[in-house]
């Protein structure tokens, strides 16, 4: 009998398992896709004219690393941390959808590009991962000096979850102050249809959201980015798909709240996928270009 790849035996297995246990099974593939992520990068060789400081720790917790992509020759460099997806539970920072476009991209700008990991569920709650993100802004500004980077020149982005995280920041900036985090120049949010929680979990919506955001209205708010913002924000882009029906207007509903504050924000379309929107960043053309203005502007 021919074999079957090893993802159709998984989705096989998935499909007729019960849901408690497919879900652990759906864990496990993916810390197994993290554990290979993590041992590629720590196999390739460093890219030429860069340094890498991987596994830099900003908590007791081993999910409270960070990875340090920079220039050689960086001498008070802007900085952009990022935080990738992965529906709050899933995902990591090796990820080559994470890195592998917009490492070379950016440091051939003269950034300096840090790649967070953040505690997940089931192990910690959506608050929680905000307070971890937080806690690795202050741990890079704390030692951006070290390499070259610039403190006060620090750009947040993220995708997905990660784009809501950073979106959650960016409209209450508290939250990051108390981690100890001073505040940033702006921030890229990569495709999230969750800047409006209680409006999401108040129509049908996908299971990952009740994992994350529960069932009492109380959190919904307090994790909702579009009722958190009170004030006018660091600038924002937000990048969405136009594939999908819930992303550009989520947005866009984020992006008019912080110019009604008298904040700048701008929503960036484009057709690619969730997938696309994160993996593509970084390659040439128009919307790599679009990103590489934003932070022009902001970086002063």
């Amino acid at each position: 009998m021919r074999r079957l790849p090893a993802l159709l035996i998984a989705l096989g297995v998935l499909a007729a398992t019960a849901p408690a246990d497919a879900q652990r099974l759906r864990d496990r593939i993916a810390e197994r896709a993290a554990a290979r992520a993590e041992a590629k990068l720590a196999k390739t060789p460093t890219p030429e004219g860069l340094l890498r400081d991987l596994n830099v720790s900003y908590g007791p917790d081993k999910a409270q690393v960070f990875d340090v992509y920079r220039p050689k020759a960086a001498q008070g460099a802007p900085i952009v941390v990022m935080a990738h997806g992965g529906g709050w539970r899933i995902g990591d920072k090796a990820m080559g959808k994470v890195i592998d476009n917009k490492v070379p991209w950016l440091a051939g700008q003269g950034f300096i590009f840090v790649s967070v990991n953040y505690r997940m569920l089931p192990n910690a709650d959506v608050a929680t991962q905000a307070r971890d993100v937080a806690r690795a802004i202050a741990a890079v500004q704390a030692k951006a000096s070290a390499w070259g980077g610039d403190p006060s020149k620090v750009v947040l982005m993220g995708h997905s979850a990660g784009a809501h995280l950073v979106s959650l920041l960016a409209a209450d900036p508290a939250i990051a102050a108390q981690e100890g985090a001073k505040p940033w120049l702006g921030v890229v949010a990569l495709d999230s249809a969750a800047m409006d929680v209680p409006t999401i979990m108040s129509q049908r919506h996908m299971k990952l959201y009740d994992e994350a955001f529960g069932s009492d209205p109380a959190v919904w708010t307090a994790l909702s980015p579009l009722a958190r913002m009170k004030t006018a924000p660091a600038p924002l882009m937000m990048v969405c798909s136009s594939r999908r029906a819930d992303s550009c207007p989520q947005a866009q509903a984020l992006a008019d709240k912080a110019k009604s504050l008298g904040g700048q924000a701008s929503v960036l379309p484009q057709d690619l996928s969730h997938g696309e929107i994160n993996a593509k960043l970084g390659e040439p053309g128009a919307y790599t270009d679009a990103v590489g203005r934003f932070l022009a502007s902001v970086i002063r």
